[in-house]
């Protein structure tokens, strides 16, 4: 399969936020950087695209302009070993953005994310239908999400 990488449309901000990001996670790096030239879409030296890595994942940063917003309707999952690298990337990501709902989050320059304790999608899908509603009503009334709370509630006994 050919290899996928996720390019980010930015107005003008793709240096900032690639350095950024490479800040947040580990084993990552800022790669190639190409410019505009003379008589381009943009300022003479303005970088066109930044090419980095995420702790292994490639990306690139486009600045091409106001034309496209980032959107909720496309979002990076962080799925996250326990609450502390939850946290982290939660505390990190909200820094100047905005936190939603059910471990969503967006990052000051518009980009969602999800951050999600590897142990929640177990306790949504539990094979006991009681136990995964206790634990869905419990993180729909979360922003960052708490598994230790949820796996709380999913245990809790109904009255």
């Amino acid at each position: 399969m050919p290899q996928q990488i996720p390019c980010l449309w930015f107005d003008r901000q793709a240096e900032e936020a690639a350095a950024h990001y490479t800040t947040i996670f580990p084993n990552s790096s800022i790669g190639q950087v190409t410019r505009y030239g003379p008589g381009q879409p943009m300022p003479e030296g303005t970088a066109m695209t930044v090419s980095f890595t995420l702790d292994g994942q490639e990306y690139v940063a486009l600045n091409g302009g106001p034309q496209f917003p980032h959107s909720e309707a496309i979002s990076f999952q962080i799925m996250c070993a326990d609450q502390e690298e939850a946290d982290h990337y939660w505390t990190r990501l909200t820094e100047g953005g905005e936190e939603s709902m059910c471990g969503w989050l967006k990052d000051r320059f518009g980009v969602s994310w999800q951050v999600i304790p590897v142990e929640l999608p177990a306790l949504l899908g539990d094979p006991d239908p009681g136990r995964a509603q206790r634990a869905a009503e419990a993180m729909f009334q979360m922003r960052r999400i708490d598994v230790a709370a949820v796996r709380r509630a999913a245990d809790s006994v109904p009255a």
